[in-house]
């Protein structure tokens, strides 16, 4: 899907970013090293998410896709920034892993647990008909801005998805629907119909792995 390649390619540094009273710039984020030339941050609100590259102390909007809907963010709770959480339901060989991405980017490994499980049934090899692939369903130029090398490599791709993840829910605020939405639609869908887009497909995802993240809490 085009939209979702194109706008993943400006959130990967979401996390980073940090902006005040709705103003973004330099001296936001000290020591992120932005002002390597290329460097690309995001800022995103209610109403637009907006890609910058750096020159120096010199901003450039480099993509800006805009939104005339205002989203309403209700945040799950501190769950899914939970990555000591202990996980079960996962095949013995990947409980490691999973653990290790959920820990580095700060994502409740339940939750990717339950991504996983819905995207590929934990199988490595699995390409869908859209190109995504592995585990966690990442497309190819998705993957290539997480810093995946192979994306049939276990822990690489397990790996992507957890950034990725932790970005769609920084974006979203936490919003778990949203965040659900936007990893099987694309984040620009989820902009562009002020919430989970009408297509059948991703909202039966969104209602399959909130349940079974859901249960998982218990």
């Amino acid at each position: 899907q085009p939209m979702k390649t194109l706008i993943a390619v400006v959130l990967l540094a979401a996390s980073t970013a940090a902006y005040a009273d709705g103003h973004f710039s330099a001296a936001d984020v000290p020591g992120a090293g932005i002002r390597r030339p290329g460097r690309i941050m995001i800022r995103n609100d209610g109403h637009a998410i907006t890609a910058y590259r750096f020159f120096g102390d010199i901003r450039e909007a480099i993509f800006s896709l805009r939104s005339t809907r205002s989203l309403a963010y209700r945040p799950f709770g501190a769950a899914v920034f939970d990555s000591t959480a202990s996980t079960s339901n996962v095949p013995a060989h990947l409980t490691a892993i999973l653990g290790d991405a959920a820990r580095t980017h700060g994502v409740d490994p339940r939750l990717l647990a339950a991504v996983a499980g819905r995207e590929s049934g934990w199988n490595a090899q699995s390409v869908s008909r859209t190109g995504a692939c592995g585990i966690m369903q990442l497309m190819p130029a998705t993957a290539r801005y997480l810093g995946v090398a192979n994306l049939f490599d276990v822990r690489d791709n397990i790996f992507g998805g957890a950034h990725y993840l932790r970005t769609l829910l920084e974006v979203f605020h936490g919003d778990l629907d949203l965040t659900l939405a936007a990893y099987n639609a694309g984040p620009g869908a989820v902009q562009r119909y002020g919430g989970v887009p009408p297509y059948p497909e991703t909202q039966a995802y969104v209602r399959a792995v909130r349940a079974a993240y859901e249960r998982s809490l218990r």
